[in-house]
């Protein structure tokens, strides 16, 4: 069952943002651009530096005591009461759904329930909290595009429509229906090393998805997906652009 979310009690004038370990490594320009989404609504965005990784890759390959120490350190960063905004639906559900199983029995128990209740997927916080969705002015060409939604983010934090919602408020976009849009693209993290016949095959099922949708770009809110799904584009020489939300909403809606 997906997380429970709900938006903040008080609408909030603060907001962290969780940069993730792929956005800081490979795909900075997302991050900033979600940040620059936030701020142009009149939200203050604070960056800790002393932020790392959420702990997945850990968790997933069953070393929970590292797993800990490393989410540990996410407690101690992101100390105010502010939500955290994450441009990951994988690192948001490692967060949201994970840390209160993963310390429990733990000092910190009560600590990482009550982070775990400040955390957000980007999309469904400018959905739902700033409702982006109904104030977007599109300033790009008229493009087809296609969505990817990545297992955690639909499976975990129950994000399917909102991302939709914002591509279709905007005006020069047509949004294109991928019928095998939530089939796994095969990444999975360590699963993509451990199994990585599978995940070839899996990863071709779906760009074969993306390419009969005649979009020329399919656009995701998870970094590992992207790389994924962008890679094997590009090495079937598709030429289809795989792009952050993020990234994507902000091209078309700079400021003139």
């Amino acid at each position: 069952m997906p997380a429970l979310v709900t938006p903040p009690s008080v609408p909030p004038k603060t907001v962290y943002y969780f940069g993730t370990c792929l956005i800081d490594l490979f795909y900075p320009a997302a991050g900033l651009a979600g940040m620059e989404l936030l701020k142009r609504q009149g939200l203050r965005v604070v960056f800790p530096q002393s932020q790392s990784c959420c702990g997945q890759p850990a968790y997933n390959s069953g070393h929970k005591d590292e797993a800990r120490e490393v989410a540990r350190a996410q407690l101690d960063a992101f100390p105010e009461d502010w939500p955290i905004v994450v441009p990951s639906g994988s690192c948001a559900g490692m967060m949201r759904v994970h840390y209160p199983d993963l310390f429990a029995g733990d000092r910190d128990h009560a600590r990482a329930i009550a982070f775990a209740g400040r955390v957000y997927e980007l999309s469904w916080f400018l959905v739902h909290v700033v409702g982006l969705d109904e104030k977007l002015v599109d300033r790009g060409e008229k493009v087809q595009v296609t969505w990817h939604g990545s297992c955690h983010s639909m499976r975990e934090m129950g994000v399917v429509d909102e991302p939709k919602r914002l591509l279709r408020g905007l005006a020069n976009v047509t949004l294109v229906e991928n019928p095998r849009e939530k089939e796994c693209c095969g990444f999975g993290g360590t699963f993509a090393v451990r199994q990585p016949e599978i995940s070839a095959a899996m990863v071709a099922d779906k760009i074969n998805a993306i390419g009969e949708t005649g979009a020329t770009r399919v656009v995701s809110g998870d970094c590992g997906c992207l790389m994924n799904i962008g890679g094997a584009l590009d090495k079937a020489g598709k030429p289809i652009r795989a792009q952050h939300l993020a990234e994507f909403l902000l091209e078309r809606c700079h400021e003139e």
